[in-house]
């Protein structure tokens, strides 16, 4: 089985279980049939090492951006400082990117000047976007219209929203990807829409070290448990996970216009 975490957080994993090392985490994952990972990036100042890990592993690929919840340390970064720190063929996203009105409040105007800086250097470079938005639904879409960023498409992370969401996001040509909420008791409504969007726009991720899944839930997440999610939405859909593994792999490389490496 060939699995892939579409965005995890492998500069921010707790290495506690594998001797304090990254590559143990990731013989852990191989060992799970996760043969790649997406480790994305959330502030600027972490992303000389998120791409050093990148580089270091050829299953690992990376993306540059800086999250709506975090501070700047400085002056936002302009359109082109984030199409010059994408160019490394190991980057393969801007973001995460997006709209956040959970954690921050007031005037959020700079977190959409933000964003929408984001979109523009993902179309510069042609590269996917991923896409964080909690709490901001319309804004969120608004935005990425506005903005054409259906030009380069990307993904919905974390997906937590309804299925008219869901429905609206892939319109713009993104993918919806789940978490390791899908597996918890209170999620009905990512239930209801993982099992009801096309195969064909479906992504899994762990979110990890955040968000480990059932049966892992309060404990660190890690790349390895991605094979939770894949499980329990292949039982939600009544198939196989073999199905669902080989189809969510196709998504990830399409998404990200990658070679399949299945086929090298």
């Amino acid at each position: 089985m060939f699995l892939v975490d579409s965005h995890c957080h492998l500069d921010q994993l707790d290495l506690t279980a594998h001797d304090g090392e990254l590559s143990n985490a990731l013989i852990a994952a191989e060992d799970q049939g996760v043969r790649h990972m997406l480790c994305v990036c959330i502030t600027l100042k972490d992303f000389p090492e998120v791409l050093a890990i990148a580089q270091a592993y050829p299953e690992v690929s990376a993306s540059v951006g800086l999250h709506p919840n975090e501070d700047a340390a400085g002056s936002e970064p302009t359109v082109e400082d984030l199409v010059l720190l994408a160019q490394d063929k190991k980057i393969i996203a801007l973001g995460e990117t997006g709209l956040d009105y959970y954690r921050s409040t007031g005037d959020l105007t700079w977190q959409h000047e933000r964003f929408r800086r984001h979109i523009r250097a993902a179309k510069k470079v042609n590269k996917a976007l991923i896409i964080h938005s909690r709490q901001a639904r319309e804004d969120t879409l608004r935005i990425l219209k506005e903005e054409g960023a259906n030009a380069v498409g990307g993904v919905m992370h974390c997906f937590s929203e309804d299925l008219e969401m869901a429905k609206a996001a892939m319109d713009l040509g993104f993918y919806i990807s789940f978490s390791g909420i899908v597996t918890f008791p209170n999620a009905k409504e990512t239930q209801a829409v993982a099992k009801q969007i096309p195969m064909e726009r479906m992504l899994i991720e762990t979110d990890s070290p955040y968000l480990a899944p059932v049966p892992r839930r309060g404990r660190p997440n890690e790349p390895a448990y991605v094979r939770y999610v894949a499980e329990y939405i292949a039982q939600l859909r009544g198939i196989d996970v073999v199905e669902l593994a080989e189809q969510t792999t196709t998504n990830f490389f399409r998404c990200f216009k990658l070679q399949d490496t299945r086929l090298a």
